[in-house]
């Protein structure tokens, strides 16, 4: 067995070591008898039960676009993230998570409140919950108006003048609600539907289910994702087959601009070099994997190296901004050092999705916690609606003119909401009982708001969605049965909802 790899090739693994450990299942493809093929083809196609031809198919490919050749390789090869029929028909095909860390508050931003105006400075008049993150005072009015807007009518505050141009595509859902008051489990429960065992994350998940529509990239992109409140298990693959992990881009404490995939160029080495290397490789093996057998954590090691190989010549041309008009990085905010940094974030996210990339989360946060206003709602909440509010409308408006969005489910939320109680003079404490998330396209009812937290905006009241309902929905716009997505470890069948679960159909178009 090759373990140990030259210093050249080791560089094209570019970050991927998430993969080394996978556990993948291949089949081998049918094209023929194999006498009629080249010998280095039916070298490639042999090695490593079929890893190194699965990725020379695809450079064959080359006169086809990204999408038709690794789909075409991908349904010919049956490696483990070929394409797959869901369980049902599906509304949606991809996702993008923008991901608000910290906890926008939900009364000051899509959930209006007015007797919660009305009644500022007064005690709450019920009960708070038995366990609370901090002290709370007395009623704390919002301190921005809110406003209908669009044929719809549904209000959204002064926060958001420019998403709320789009609220007519929006499906608001005021109901979302969990269990954990603290950033670190709000988050993996938001992430990966557990907020006490590490588990696969919702978008290794998806991959699971359905695969990719491109072999040149990651299915699963993370871009600049916070490494706190536990980090890479909130894109983690867990016990799921190593290929279903998210590959981050960046992190949250790097600039957008800054966030590249590493070692993406090898200086010493031509393409054509490296592809001899691997070739090489994956023929020793062979010779290896004929005496050991099946060998998961060999054939996934080597399936990162092919993915590595492959995204020399795609991933720089997605990160390439330059090829983008002066009016769409405008429409981004690209030119103002305000909205610059989640502004690009937001466009490479559909530059990903338009390459076939099933599922995409762009964060915004820095290496504190962004929206986590315990004090200076004002000065906090102004700040950072300023950077998201034009880049999040202008991701919609390019998606829709680009009709990606009519299959495209795009999901904004945070990891909880804010209390309508005051924490000190004028800050507001963590609320996962009741907050607002919001989801557009991909087959959800625009200009519609979905379930209803208490007239101060402290539980969610009307048609509640818990977490894991909220994970089943998503699933299900994407043609997948939460209830039978599941993956067989340490003795019981496991799934992203746990046990539990509820599809929100009213929210479908």
């Amino acid at each position: 067995m090759v373990d140990v790899l030259p210093e050249s090739v080791c560089e094209q693994r570019i970050h991927l070591s998430e993969v080394d450990m996978a556990e993948i299942t291949t089949s081998e493809s049918s094209h023929g008898s194999d006498a009629m093929l080249p010998l280095r083809r039916r070298l490639l196609k042999t090695a490593a039960v079929g890893f190194g031809h699965l990725a020379f198919s695809a450079l064959l490919a080359g006169d086809a676009t990204a999408d038709e050749a690794g789909s075409a390789t991908s349904r010919q090869s049956g490696g483990p993230l070929a394409a797959k029929h869901p369980h049902l028909p599906a509304r949606a095909k991809r996702i993008v998570f923008l991901f608000m860390k910290g906890g926008p508050s939900h009364v000051d931003t899509f959930d209006p409140k007015p007797l919660l105006d009305r009644d500022s400075g007064k005690p709450l008049p019920f009960d708070l919950p038995r366990v609370t993150f901090a002290k709370q005072g007395n009623l704390l009015r919002s301190p921005w108006k809110f406003k209908q807007h669009g044929d719809s009518g549904l209000p959204v505050s002064a926060l958001f003048p420019n998403v709320a141009r789009h609220v007519d595509d929006l499906c608001v859902l005021r109901s979302v609600h969990g269990t954990n008051p603290a950033h670190g489990g709000a988050l993996l429960k938001l992430h990966t539907g557990s907020d006490q065992f590490v588990r696969p994350s919702m978008g290794s998940w998806l991959i699971y289910g359905l695969g990719t529509e491109n072999q040149n990239l990651p299915a699963f992109v993370t871009i600049c994702p916070t490494l706190a409140h536990g980090g890479v298990n909130n894109w983690g693959s867990a016990f799921l087959p190593a290929h279903c992990q998210g590959t981050p881009i960046g992190n949250a404490s790097l600039a957008s601009s800054a966030a590249q995939v590493k070692h993406i160029r090898n200086s010493r080495l031509t393409p054509q070099q490296q592809r001899k290397q691997l070739d090489l490789i994956a023929a020793m093996n062979r010779d290896h994997l004929k005496v050991a057998g099946n060998d998961q954590a060999l054939e996934g090691r080597l399936s990162s190296f092919e993915l590595a190989f492959r995204m020399q010549s795609t991933m720089p041309e997605v990160q390439d901004l330059s090829e983008e008009t002066d009016t769409t990085q405008k429409q981004y905010g690209i030119d103002d050092p305000v909205t610059q940094d989640f502004g690009r974030q937001c466009l490479l996210a559909r530059r990903f999705l338009e390459r076939g990339v099933r599922f995409v989360q762009v964060t915004h946060s820095d290496s504190e916690v962004q929206w986590d206003q315990h004090g200076n709602l004002y000065q906090g909440h102004t700040k950072n609606a300023s950077e998201v509010d034009k880049p999040i409308a202008g991701f919609l408006q390019d998606l829709k003119a680009r009709d990606l969005l009519k299959d495209t489910l795009v999901i904004w939320g945070g990891e909880f909401g804010r209390t309508p109680t005051a924490q000190g003079t004028n800050g507001r404490d963590h609320n996962p009982h009741g907050f607002t998330m919001w989801m557009a396209g991909g087959g959800v009812k625009g200009g519609y708001a979905y379930g209803a937290t208490d007239e101060y905006g402290y539980y969610a009241a009307e048609n509640k969605m818990h977490v894991h309902d909220l994970h089943a929905t998503i699933l299900h716009l994407l043609g997948l049965d939460h209830e039978r997505l599941t993956y067989r470890y340490a003795g019981r069948d496991f799934r992203l909802t746990d046990v539990a679960g509820h599809v929100a159909k009213d929210i479908f178009a």
